[in-house]
């Protein structure tokens, strides 16, 4: 973004803020490069897949707009999604039904409204969920997969942002290891990484900082004009700014109950 002037830049990042967005689907800043995320150790997709192929029923607890759902085809034969984001909700609806998948709108902290022991794998990428409730809702022998976002996320964004010391994420990979076990899990894996995500401008930041409100939620380009302008400095200089991408993986077997 080689703008020189602070008229021009505030412009070309407004019109990044008051762009649409729908559903989880970063697509219009990672399909051109403008974001890019660093190479985990693992790929969640993939190993929900292979529990998948084996599953006759399976619950994606927070599916967004169903972006990721949709592309794990086939899916079991009863397959239902979870979403508690209002604005997502007829999102994936109209993804994910066409598919074969009932979409069931539901509320932070609330029971899921799924009998016991109907599902032989629950999966869960970045949202928040109850262990006894996921625990309740699995068969014997059913499978829990999560992928989560680590306290570490973001780190250094935040701080480029004069947001020191703001803890967004509370979540810990060695208590929910922990609430696991205690409610009858069995971990059958847990891993941990740190990569980078990469902004190549910084209207591509603005538009992800816009997507993900509870993070920064009194974001507008005029309050943190300042620190995104010195980001924009940094771009025009080494090419890129980059942040902590930190992600905690968990797979657990329900062996009894």
């Amino acid at each position: 973004m080689a703008r020189n002037s602070s008229g021009d830049l505030l412009a070309v990042l407004q019109s990044e803020y008051e762009r649409p967005f729908q559903g989880w689907d970063f697509s219009y800043i990672t399909s051109s490069g403008r974001m890019q995320e660093g190479l985990l150790p693992w790929n969640y997709p993939s190993i929900v897949l292979n529990a998948a192929r084996k599953a006759s029923s399976l619950l994606d607890i927070g599916t967004g707009g169903g972006e990721l759902l949709s592309l794990l085809l086939p899916l079991p034969s009863r397959t239902y999604a979870t979403e508690s984001y209002a604005p997502n909700v007829e999102v994936a609806k109209r993804r994910l039904e066409p598919l074969g998948v009932k979409v069931v709108k539901t509320k932070v902290g609330e029971h899921l409204p799924f009998e016991n022991r109907t599902f032989d794998v629950v999966i869960d990428r970045h949202e928040d969920y109850s262990a006894p409730e996921v625990f309740r809702v699995l068969r014997k022998g059913g499978t829990f997969i999560t992928q989560q976002v680590g306290p570490k996320n973001n780190g250094s964004l935040y701080r480029s942002l004069g947001l020191h010391g703001v803890a967004t994420i509370t979540w810990n990979q060695r208590e929910a290891v922990k609430e696991l076990e205690g409610v009858g899990f069995d971990i059958e894996d847990q891993r941990e990484a740190l990569a980078v995500t990469r902004f190549y401008d910084v209207g591509a930041l603005v538009y992800y900082l816009k997507a993900i409100p509870w993070e920064v939620p009194d974001l507008s380009v005029e309050r943190y004009f300042r620190p995104l302008k010195r980001m924009n400095q940094i771009v025009l200089r080494k090419g890129y700014v980059e942040t902590e991408r930190h992600r905690c993986l968990i797979v657990a077997r329900k062996a009894n109950g």
